[in-house]
């Protein structure tokens, strides 16, 4: 099986490395826009993702994440990951972040509240389930979460989770608005799938099931002979990575 790239900026990414290895396959930090040619398929992990918006931009990795989604090739983004592909995002710092796009959703960044709301939630999970067998539910870690709250018509909703409307409406709306909600039920997007893109507003890499990763292989592999055979550079100019400068650690 190809080597999955886990981009290794800040974040949860030794977790994602750690998940692949107990399903057999070799996970590689990715920190340079040259390494991205020597995988299939890329893992985007939860973190900071103000913080790694602004590391991939210093290393110039932005073209070539970019580039990585457009050709094509496998990416699956966790909850920073997620806000990462999506292609618009609301509740962002002043000044907004940068993002690699792709994915046709529309993306809270902090939804579910900052990090001491952080909780655990049983999501319904029938296609993982479909496809990967266990239970029909899966223990999702929220960490400081985003939520999908728009997705359009390619998008295949793999999860969502209830949340009451009137939050719903809070999150980007008028006073207007609110004054006119009731206190009915609502749900949130928390996992997708997208052509070559899944991404997930939790953290599987957190917890010992391995169902979503196992997945993401699949969904790798059913497309990765395709891009596997077509490996080629990125279109990036690399002489500005011939300068010197002080770089981030790379760990074997």
């Amino acid at each position: 099986m190809a080597l999955v790239g886990v981009l290794a900026l800040q974040g949860s990414f030794n977790e994602h490395i750690a998940a692949l290895k107990r399903l057999g396959v070799k996970g590689v930090e990715i920190r340079k826009p040259e390494q991205l040619q020597n995988v299939a398929s890329l893992i985007i992990p939860g973190g900071e993702s103000t913080t790694m918006a602004k590391l991939a931009e210093h290393y110039n990795l932005l073209p070539a994440l970019r580039e990585f989604v457009k050709m094509g090739r496998p990416v699956w983004g966790t909850c920073a990951g997620l806000i990462f592909l999506a292609n618009k995002v609301t509740g962002q710092k002043t000044g907004g972040q940068e993002l690699i796009g792709g994915l046709d959703c529309t993306v809270h960044r902090n939804f579910f509240g900052s990090q001491i709301q952080s909780f655990e939630a049983e999501l319904s999970v029938p296609e993982l389930a479909s496809k990967e067998g266990g239970p029909e539910t899966f223990r999702g870690v929220f960490i400081r979460a985003p939520a999908i709250l728009e997705a359009g018509p390619e998008v295949q909703v793999l999860a969502d989770y209830p949340v009451p409307s009137n939050q719903l409406l809070g999150s980007d709306s008028s006073v207007e608005d609110q004054k006119v909600s009731v206190e009915t039920e609502s749900k949130v997007i928390v996992a997708v799938r997208q052509g070559n893109m899944l991404a997930t507003a939790f953290h599987p890499e957190l917890t010992t099931d391995s169902r979503w990763h196992s997945y993401f292989l699949k969904m790798a592999n059913d497309i990765g002979e395709e891009a596997t055979s077509s490996l080629v550079p990125v279109e990036v100019n690399l002489s500005y990575y011939q300068q010197p400068r002080n770089d981030l650690p790379v760990f074997q």
